[in-house]
């Protein structure tokens, strides 16, 4: 790292600009919507949830269908899909026997969608 921002990065003074630091707690949010913000990305740390997710961008589908797509067992993709619908990200919808998922709303989609443009301008 340049030493010179290693430099910026430790400040001497505390407090030296309190209209900054005010300005910045006040569009702060609750530390109860930080914890759960921080909970909905965790939900996005692991890979095979991302895949769900982006299997279900374009259709509904079944268990069996997820699997047979991402090449992982049902029982793992089945886990997943717990996960992701206790964080209210993927929905299920029952025909017959049949479960289907599906994202439950436009802004998983959105999210996904922004995540993917900031990680290909690199």
């Amino acid at each position: 790292m340049d030493e010179r921002i290693e430099e910026l990065d430790h400040c001497d003074l505390s407090g030296i600009h309190p209209e900054s630091i005010q300005q910045a707690k006040e569009k702060m949010p609750k530390e109860e919507h930080l914890l759960d913000l921080a909970d909905f990305f965790r939900i996005f740390g692991d890979s095979t949830r991302v895949k769900i997710v982006c299997a279900l961008l374009s259709t509904e589908l079944c268990v069996c269908d997820i699997a047979e797509l991402l090449e992982i067992s049902q029982s793992a993709i089945s886990h997943q899909l717990r996960v992701l619908k206790q964080a209210r990200l993927v929905k299920a919808r029952r025909a017959g026997k049949v479960i289907y998922y599906s994202l439950d709303d436009e802004h998983i989609e959105a999210i996904l969608s922004l995540g993917l443009t900031h990680i290909k301008e690199k």
